[in-house]
């Protein structure tokens, strides 16, 4: 009960009762039931006022029962009986991570799973969601007032519905190729289940994927193979590269050496040589110069 309208009945009681009849006591009562009255009225006004913050949605209830109508944000006109509890429709996280630094209300460890391989897989994951503020009054009535919601929904729904899908990946894959199918189909399967329940799913996260040591070696030493395989398909290519430059090098001075051998005859190179004594003769040293075999030769005499 307000404390305005307490005070004011009691004020009332005050002014109307005088049990011990005293006649100063009475010339005084009626100024306690004015005021009784005034601050009576004063209390069922301020009662019937009542202010939602942003980003928040008021129940209301009266006699133990839950309206079916919420108070948006703002200046509210309600009963003055009728209690209001404030629900938060704001974007609120629920985080599982072995890290201490996020561990709060909102969090909870990381969880493990097994996959279908049956190896025990550790999971950080964050879940992004709100409360639908038409579906407030429908979880204070049936989930209760608060934050109850995220123990008795959010927190075992989400845990659940990463179990059920773990098992049917195998844990590399969870790690690799098919994280991102795994985390839309637990998305799809939560969205469902909050649905019902008045809660809106934004977005989930899978932060992290622990695999156990033994896998995180193999997997360490397959793709060091894939590495080493590459390299090598890299090499192999520079060297078939390079034999293909070489034979075409070698391809190009065949065809020159073909070319050149057959453009030669006895005429060409006879007049090669001849330009080649012209000269030798020309120059300023007297000389003797013979070209040829015994029984061809050719001989070039100076004149200095």
């Amino acid at each position: 009960m307000n404390f305005l309208i307490l005070l004011g009945i009691i004020l009332l009681f005050i002014g109307v009762a005088n049990p011990t009849g005293n006649k100063a006591f009475a010339k005084m009562s009626g100024l306690f039931r004015i005021a009784g009255i005034v601050v009576v009225l004063l209390g069922f006004l301020s009662s019937a006022i009542r202010i939602v913050e942003p980003g928040k949605v008021g129940v209301r209830v009266l006699f133990g029962k839950v309206q079916p109508t919420t108070l948006n944000s703002g200046l509210n006109i309600i009963n003055p009986l009728e209690k209001v509890e404030l629900f938060d429709i704001t974007t609120q996280s629920y985080t599982m991570s072995g890290s201490e630094r996020e561990r709060s209300q909102l969090s909870d460890g990381p969880i493990r799973v097994l996959s279908a391989d049956g190896l025990e897989v550790t999971i950080d994951m964050t879940v992004l969601y709100r409360v639908n503020s038409m579906q407030a009054p429908a979880i204070r009535r049936e989930i209760g007032p608060g934050y109850t919601y995220i123990d008795k929904i959010v927190r075992p729904t989400a845990r659940t519905r990463i179990r059920d899908n773990a098992v049917m990946y195998n844990a590399i894959d969870l790690y690799s190729k098919k994280r991102e199918e795994f985390q839309a189909n637990i998305f799809e399967s939560i969205r469902k289940d909050f649905e019902d329940r008045g809660i809106i799913l934004e977005n989930l996260l899978v932060r992290n994927v622990s695999l156990p040591e033994s896998v995180k070696m193999a997997i360490e030493a397959k793709i060091n193979a894939e590495q080493e395989a590459q390299k090598m398909q890299f090499v192999l290519q520079k060297e078939t590269q390079e034999a293909e430059r070489k034979r075409v090098e070698a391809k190009g001075i065949s065809d020159y050496q073909r070319i050149i051998s057959e453009s030669l005859n006895d005429r060409l190179l006879k007049y090669e040589q001849i330009k080649v004594m012209q000269n030798l003769v020309e120059t300023q040293n007297s000389k003797v110069i013979i070209l040829g075999d015994s029984k061809n030769a050719s001989m070039l005499i100076g004149d200095k």
